[in-house]
């Protein structure tokens, strides 16, 4: 019998996206202003529901 079923890999891939949204949201509270498009465009990176991330934590389209 074969290794990891896709259900497995998919609650992986959340898990590890939720960790990293975690880290990332807690850089964007002491992030510089310079520092605020970097870290919008590494959530649009991580996930496909970066809008409602991007919304929720008021990062602004000027932070593209």
């Amino acid at each position: 019998m074969g290794g990891i079923s896709e259900r497995g890999k998919e609650v992986k891939r959340r898990r590890h996206r939720r960790k990293k949204l975690t880290k990332l949201s807690k850089r964007l509270k002491i992030a510089k202003v310079s520092e605020r498009p970097g870290i919008a465009e590494k959530v649009r990176k991580l996930t496909p529901g970066a809008d409602v991330v991007i919304a929720n934590w008021q990062l602004t389209d000027s932070d593209r």
